[in-house]
């Protein structure tokens, strides 16, 4: 396992991206669609009117707030420990969204996922993204579009500008992880069916998150995921000090957990 981490980091370095083939077992996938299907039902989920998100692409955001199923998303053995890899193990939950892309849906202007951060580029990765699939994701069905390498340049990608760029096609249970700087997006579907994927992204412990995890889940849920969940989704403190209520650990003073709580400053005791 240790060294297939090593190479998916390698390649994340090299090009940017890389694909976790068949990494999420076949009856977490459809108990996740068949959950999903439910879902969109349920909140009545449609496409947006905008191009960005699709206007025929159906997305549900928040999906740690609906339901026990998606809490094994962020924490998956296969994937976690590469997306820490990228960041460090204080890595939060960004977002957990699902993105179903119907048929007749065109491209997704290309973009990198941290292109709003104002950090000069290139620069150590802030976000690491991934895209579980679903289903098969292929060129006609609208496969993430990606252009391998971009992660290094020394800008953002224009919205509105087209860009050559290849499709990351794979098999359904497969997985992309990508440096946060690569340049992808979305691709059309010309077929008669949906290409559905699961968006579980990352951030660094020193980024605020996509979605405001704290505010998004309510309190009574968080207390039932396990406790690397409540630590990715903001309840722990990354390294000994951001993220801190008054000296307290979150997941202590909220939840009544029993984390280590202490904080940087206590290994600077007087001799």
């Amino acid at each position: 396992m240790a060294t297939d981490v090593t190479e998916h980091l390698n390649r994340i370095d090299e090009v940017g991206y890389t694909i976790v083939e068949d990494a999420i077992d076949p009856d977490v996938v459809d108990g996740i669609v068949d959950a999903l299907a439910r879902l969109e039902q349920e909140l009545g989920a449609g496409p947006a009117d905008n191009l960005f998100e699709g206007t025929s692409t159906t997305r549900v955001y928040n999906l740690l707030a609906h339901g026990p199923v998606f809490e094994q998303i962020p924490v998956h053995p296969a994937i976690l420990p590469i997306t820490e890899g990228v960041l460090d193990p204080g890595l939060l939950v960004s977002s957990l969204s699902s993105i179903a892309i119907g048929p007749g849906e065109t491209p997704q202007p290309i973009h990198a996922d941290d292109q709003v951060i104002p950090l000069p580029k290139p620069h150590p990765a802030t976000v690491c993204n991934t895209m579980w699939a679903l289903t098969d994701f292929t060129e006609a069905n609208g496969a993430t579009r990606i252009i391998p390498g971009s992660h290094k340049a020394a800008s953002s990608p224009d919205l509105v500008t087209d860009y050559d760029s290849i499709p990351a096609e794979m098999s359904k249970g497969s997985v992309l992880i990508w440096h946060g700087s690569l340049w992808h997006g979305g691709g059309a579907n010309t077929t008669s069916t949906r290409r559905v994927g699961i968006a579980m992204n990352y951030c660094a412990g020193y980024i605020r998150q996509q979605e405001n995890q704290q505010l998004g889940l309510p309190v009574d849920t968080v207390r039932h995921f396990s406790p690397r969940l409540q630590q990715l989704v903001g309840y722990g403190i990354y390294r000994g000090l951001i993220g801190h209520i008054d000296k307290n650990v979150p997941a202590n003073l909220l939840l009544g957990a029993g984390e280590d709580d202490s904080l940087l400053w206590d290994y600077a005791k007087p001799s």
